[in-house]
């Protein structure tokens, strides 16, 4: 009888862990049928939340026609595509289209990740709806946020990394679009990406806090530009302590000598920090860049790595 009771209190006390495991940390998606889901949003709707274990959605190659949130109480999620050509989520959403007031912008994305943690790989993401005003592509405000041999597709406000303080890195990535097509609050690292221009118009629109010492920061990133398309500055500051360095870049002839815009507000020039360290190719004219702007000394220029910037979280994105 003693013994009986004892398996029955070790079942009572085993259960609940038993419960805790009991949750799929594979999930694969595929348009054919062959997956656990169709489309990648059922994927995510059907993970644990606050998961105990990270969870890793596969994603067949494919055109999924859909707009995709990630929310907040889906942290330490990764959607993992096939191949980055072949994977591709489309949607198109913009600022006219959603007509919710003057804040439409940050509900048109076609990605929206909420969740800390969070990583893609492998996948393109595409806002389609062309040249007609803000829409976004992809929208990240979770902390800790990675994105790895991504296409990141647009054009005004392709990508918007928010989050006071939240730190969101991209390596090896393409991001293309026109008007302030990297924009937002959060410090972000880009690293070995390919920034491409479609307009003569503005790269970036850093509102990086007050006090913060990183906002936007491209790391051996590669600026190339269509055809034709041979006015386009660096940046301009979206908030008064806007941030934005550029070390070690190779800029296209299409990047202008001044390099950077005060947005019509000269006080701007006194609270803002562009720099550029080491920058090559014929869109590199540190003699000429705008006097408010910063060329870095090597020992400043140290201060710029993705350990330094984003703390020791990156270092097993850098390690995969």
């Amino acid at each position: 009888m003693r013994r009986f009771l004892h398996l029955i209190l070790f079942c009572l006390l085993a259960f609940p862990l038993f419960l805790k495991a009991q949750y799929a940390t594979e999930i694969h998606v595929a348009q054919d049928g062959s997956g656990d889901f169709a489309t990648i949003q059922a994927a995510i709707d059907a993970t644990k939340s606050f998961p105990d274990k990270p969870i890793t959605i596969y994603i067949a190659d494919g055109v999924y026609e859909e707009k995709v949130v990630v929310p907040a109480w889906n942290p330490h999620l990764t959607l993992k595509g096939e191949s980055r050509e072949g994977t591709i989520i489309r949607w198109g959403d913009y600022f006219d289209s959603i007509d919710r007031g003057r804040n439409s912008t940050f509900m048109t994305a076609t990605l929206s990740v909420e969740a800390r943690d969070f990583r893609a790989e492998n996948l393109t993401i595409v806002n389609t709806a062309g040249p007609v005003g803000q829409a976004v592509a992809v929208s990240v405000s979770g902390d800790r946020c990675a994105f790895v041999n991504c296409s990141i597709l647009g054009h005004q406000d392709t990508l918007y990394v928010a989050g006071e303080n939240h730190r969101q890195y991209f390596r090896n990535c393409l991001i293309e679009g026109t008007t302030d097509f990297i924009f937002g609050e959060a410090t972000a690292v880009f690293e070995s990406c390919e920034i491409r221009a479609k307009s003569n118009s503005f790269l970036t629109a850093a509102s990086t806090p007050k006090g913060t010492f990183y906002g936007l920061v491209f790391l051996d990133c590669k600026l190339t530009a269509d055809e034709g398309i041979d006015e386009v500055y660096l940046g301009r500051p979206w908030r008064d302590y806007a941030r934005t360095v550029f070390i070690r870049c190779e800029m296209g002839s299409h990047i202008r000598s001044l390099g950077w815009d005060n947005w019509s507000t000269p006080s701007r020039e006194q609270t803002t920090f562009y720099g550029e360290y080491a920058s090559t190719g014929p869109g590199a004219s540190p003699e000429q860049r705008a006097d408010w702007a910063h060329q870095l000394s090597r020992k400043q220029a140290r201060l710029y790595t993705p350990l330094h910037i984003l703390g020791g979280w990156v270092i097993d994105h850098l390690a995969e």
